[in-house]
């Protein structure tokens, strides 16, 4: 024994001898490499070893550890896996998780070493051989397959799915959750495919299926699986322990957000207790959001240490408390709730509890809900053994109840229990309680007057029955008299009496099955004192503007001591026929108040009278009258033009109302004025722009409302004006739809100097008219008529009534040929010789003619056989002896001078033979201003000498232009020529002085 000891101590010494003289090459090298696989788990477990040695000096080692899938060998995973061998244990294991299932395709594994100690040198060992896993594509097997099968992931992670054929199979595609997935490149043989899918999410059903269509040999082409995608279970909440009945002990608790795994994969519970180390219970999973529940009966411990655990595949949560039983208690219902002695204001409740077998002191809570839903809680303590019972009182009359019960501990109050079930009480009849709130409203009429009583509660008036009625009674306060009673159905609220003049107390009570209420008295005072009062409208005195708001009406009065008290009463609908007629009431040191309803609506008119009370007698203090909210008056003024000149226009509105039909106080008018050519600028007026067409308008504003009349001023003459007018409030004013186009009228001072000029000339005119014979003497004398020249009132001859002027008398003018034209034939006749129809006329010529020794007219001409003829409008010459008409004008006889009786009347124009001998009447016209122009009044023959020689002719003288005629023009003429010619011929007269024949 001795010799074996001592040999193994000198095996190590010399081992450690060695290992101490720097042996570097020293290696370890893994041994008994094995590899198996956990499917469920999809798990590669390896196991190996080293020599003893490495154990016997508990070496610090490394391996790399190489892991390969399919018969390539391809690495898929790497890892250094540290240790410290041990001499106890000497097998070393390692495993890896794999995402590719593991049937899907062999897995090979292999590893090598170092000693991780500075004693030795860093050197790995040789590999091991490869250590080799086959996977369901290397059998010989017919069937495919899929995998992993039935796998439970949790969401949101990704899943590498394969598919493996049979022997000499084909995968043609997978399907995920009815998704078609072709064919994908990481094939890794022909007849098995892999695919990953990432970030599952969980289905409506439980289990997402998972197939692959196969092509082989096999009787079965495809293959199918589910997978499972859930939660991991989530810590329980709201957990709760109580007892009912000190017996038996109840736990609940919420799992929280649904996992989305059911059945076998459903989160299970399991409640252990410290203190004795036991599980309490296993209790069933319940559905989403449902309390679980575990329940065990109490034995002598109180207090538990309690550990709550939730488990599923994917992981588990746990939850710790502790509980005391004596503090939570539970109880149950109150059962049996009974009313009895019920009253007019008080009832008797009794109840039963459980449990019987043992006596826990309870305090008990009762609801008494009043019909308006106003709720009372009375307390009272009682043993949950014993026959409790509660009377309240405070009741009201002729009122129902709803009563419930409920019950907790009444030592460590946990919580109540349950309510029980609700009981109905209607208590008994009894006299009305409080009085009515009476008012009035008084209507005179004829011989006395209509009193309106309106009437409802006061805050605590009660009826305290089911028939009620009203009493109303009057009588008069001046003198005795029998009091007159009717009675009102409890279905109104208003009357009307009749009474005379004198005053009245009225009285009003209400009545039920027991008896009357206090009756609620108002005095009316008497007609003449009160008569202002008395009417409905109060037309007599000023209405006061109140303002109003969203809130309601703000009213004020002046408060005094004389009065116990004020009343506002209003209408809620004043332009309806029922106006819902309403009162308030104050105290008597109150001033104001603001009047609201849910009735009230913007843009109407409510009117407020406010009363002081005074004794049961009120006094008519002032009416308001307001608005929650004015609005723009609905109606625009119709606007008239009435007035009207060359810068001003009235316009007026007579018929615009302004009472309380309006939407608001009319506060005044807006006179817009515009012209429709361009902008203007008025004085006294603003400047507003319309935003409807953008166009200028100037704005007058009229702030009286009883103002409907206003004079627009300062206005052009003749220029086209549009008018509106406009009624505002305190809303404001509604735009403008129409407007009254009106032309101003032409300014007169514009034309005055003209009417000054007319006058004048009227004036001038009526003066000329009253001269008129002075006027027309110095501006257009009198042509002389030769009938009545003083040329014919020499000493002569008359012949026929006519006068007969001598030839040597008459002295013509110059003689001109005014008409041209040619004459078809002329004929004259001198000394019986008729001028040949040939004849033409010589170019004319201007002849003048002086007097001889004898006083005859001697043409100046140097032609001897030239004669002169001259035109005259007045005179023609005549004779009126024998057949012979005409005579020689004149006789050249010196010894004998030829007396000539000439007649003077019309004659006509000569008809010239050819237009080409005429001079123009142009050329002629031009000569005229050298003429020698002599008068045919009368000249006495000794001053003919004298004349004066004028080249222009007088402008007042009626003589045309005269003409000269050649000599063989002129002959004498038969009457019949005379009067053939007489007919066709113009009136102009032609005078023709032929030469003599002796």
């Amino acid at each position: 024994m001795d010799h074996f000891v001592l040999q193994t101590i000198l095996f190590y010494t010399a081992l450690c001898f060695s290992i101490y003289q720097g042996q570097e090459t020293q290696e370890f090298p893994p041994t008994f490499l094995k590899v198996s696989r956990n499917l469920p788990l999809q798990r590669l477990l390896v196991e190996w070893d080293v020599s003893d040695l490495a154990h016997q000096f508990e070496l610090e080692m490394v391996f790399d550890i190489h892991v390969a899938q399919t018969e390539e060998m391809n690495v898929v995973w790497t890892e250094y896996y540290n240790t410290t061998l041990s001499k106890l244990n000497k097998t070393l294991h390692w495993s890896w998780d794999s995402e590719l299932p593991l049937e899907c395709t062999s897995h090979s594994v292999r590893i090598r070493s170092m000693v991780n100690d500075e004693r030795f040198s860093k050197l790995w060992s040789r590999w091991s051989q490869w250590e080799t896993v086959l996977g369901l594509d290397t059998s010989d097997d017919y069937t495919p397959y899929i995998f992993p099968e039935d796998k439970i992931v949790e969401e949101g992670s990704n899943v590498t799915f394969c598919c493996i054929g049979g022997k000499d199979g084909r995968i043609l595609n997978f399907f995920f959750n009815y998704t078609d997935y072709y064919y994908p490149d990481s094939n890794t043989s022909q007849r098995n495919m892999v695919i990953t899918i990432h970030k599952v999410l969980h289905a409506e059903m439980p289990g997402i299926p998972a197939f692959c269509n196969i092509s082989g040999k096999g009787s079965k082409n495809y293959s199918a699986t589910l997978l499972f995608v859930g939660k991991p279970p989530h810590e329980p909440k709201d957990h709760s322990c109580d007892t009912r009945d000190m017996t038996t002990v109840t736990c609940t608790w919420n799992p929280g957000e649904d996992t989305y795994l059911y059945g076998p994969y459903s989160t299970k519970y399991h409640l252990f207790e410290r203190f004795s180390q036991k599980t309490l219970c296993y209790p069933k999973t319940e559905t989403y959001l449902e309390p679980s529940r575990c329940s065990w009966a109490i034995g002598q411990q109180m207090i538990y240490n309690l550990t709550l655990t939730a488990q599923n595949p994917l992981g588990e949560r746990s939850a710790n408390f502790v509980l005391d039983v004596a503090h939570r208690v539970h109880p149950f219902p109150p059962s049996d709730l009974s009313v009895e002695d019920i009253k007019a204001t008080e009832v008797s409740l009794y109840w039963s509890m459980q449990p019987k077998h043992k006596a826990i002191k309870l305090l008990c809570q009762t609801e008494n809900r009043h019909p308006s839903g106003q709720v009372e809680l009375h307390n009272s303590s009682v043993q949950s053994n014993s026959y409790p019972h509660l009377t309240l009182g405070g009741l009201q009359p002729f009122t129902n109840y709803a009563f419930r019960m409920r019950c907790g501990a009444a030592s460590h109050f946990w919580k109540w229990s349950e309510w029980s079930k609700t009981i109905r009480v209607r208590t008994n009849e009894a006299a009305p309680s409080g009085k009515l709130d009476v008012w009035r409203e008084v209507t005179p009429v004829l011989g006395g007057r209509n009193v309106t009583l309106f009437w409802k509660p006061f805050p605590d008036f009660r009826a305290n029955s089911g028939g009620i009625s009203f009493e109303i009674t009057w009588e008069k306060l001046e003198k005795a008299s029998e009091p007159e009673h009717i009675s009102i159905s409890a279905s109104q609220n208003s009357t009307t009496i009749s009474i005379d003049n004198h005053s009245y107390k009225i009285s009003v009570a209400a009545r039920n099955n027991i008896t009357s209420s206090l009756p609620s008295v108002i005095i009316i005072s008497r007609a003449t004192d009160n008569g202002a009062e008395e009417k409905v409208e109060h037309t007599d005195l000023e209405e006061e503007r109140v303002n109003g708001t969203v809130d309601g009406i703000y009213i004020s009065w002046k408060a005094t001591n004389a009065f116990h008290g004020y009343i506002v009463d209003w209408c809620n609908f004043p332009r309806s026929q029922h106006c819902d007629f309403q009162w308030k009431r104050f105290d008597f040191n109150t001033s104001s108040c603001l009047i609201n309803s849910a009735a009230f609506m913007p843009g109407v008119r409510y009117s407020f009278r406010v009363y002081g009370s005074l004794a049961n007698e009120d006094f008519f203090l002032g009416k308001k009258v307001g608005y929650t909210k004015e609005l723009a008056p609905r109606l625009n003024p119709q606007g008239e033009i009435t007035e009207m000149t060359s810068h001003t226009i009235t316009i007026t509105w007579d018929s615009y109302p302004i009472n309380e039909s309006q939407p608001g106080f009319i506060r005044g008018y807006h006179v817009y004025v515009k012209t429709m050519e361009e902008e203007c600028s008025l004085k006294g007026s603003t400047k507003r722009a319309l935003l409807d067409d953008y166009s200028i308008l100037r704005r007058y504003t009229i702030e009286n409302p009883e103002e409907k009349r206003y004079v627009v001023k300062n206005l052009m003459p003749e220029t086209t004006y549009a008018l509106a007018v406009k009624a505002y409030t305190g809303g404001g004013e509604t735009p403008i739809d129409a407007y009254i186009c009106v032309d101003t009228l032409h300014d007169l001072k514009v034309y005055l100097p003209v009417l000054l000029v007319m006058a004048h000339l009227v004036l001038i005119s009526a003066v000329c008219f009253w001269k008129i014979k002075w006027m027309k003497d110095c501006c257009c004398p009198e042509i002389p008529n030769p009938n009545k020249s003083k040329a014919l009132s020499c000493n002569g001859l008359k012949l026929n009534s006519e006068a007969v002027m001598k030839q040597s008398d008459c002295i013509p003018d110059t003689v001109v040929l005014e008409n041209t034209s040619e004459a078809k034939t002329l004929q004259l006749w001198s000394h019986g010789t008729i001028l040949e129809s040939e004849s033409k006329v010589i170019n004319p010529s201007w002849v003048y003619f002086v007097q001889n020794e004898e006083g005859d007219l001697m043409c100046t001409q140097s032609a001897p056989e030239a004669c002169t003829s001259f035109e005259n409008l007045a005179y023609s010459s005549q004779t009126a002896l024998g057949s012979s008409l005409y005579q020689n004008l004149w006789m050249l006889e010196k010894s004998e001078p030829q007396l000539s009786i000439l007649s003077y009347q019309p004659q006509h124009y000569i008809e010239i033979p050819s237009k080409d001998t005429v001079t123009s009447l142009r050329e002629i016209t031009e000569r005229e201003g050298s003429l020698r122009y002599i008068s045919q009044m009368e000249v006495p023959h000794s001053d003919l000498s004298n004349l004066p020689h004028s080249t222009e002719p007088l402008e007042h003288s009626r003589y045309k232009i005269q003409t000269v005629l050649g000599s063989e023009l002129v002959t004498s003429t038969s009457d019949e020529d005379i009067h053939s010619q007489d007919s066709s011929t113009s009136s102009n007269s032609t005078v023709l002085l032929l030469r003599g024949q002796h």
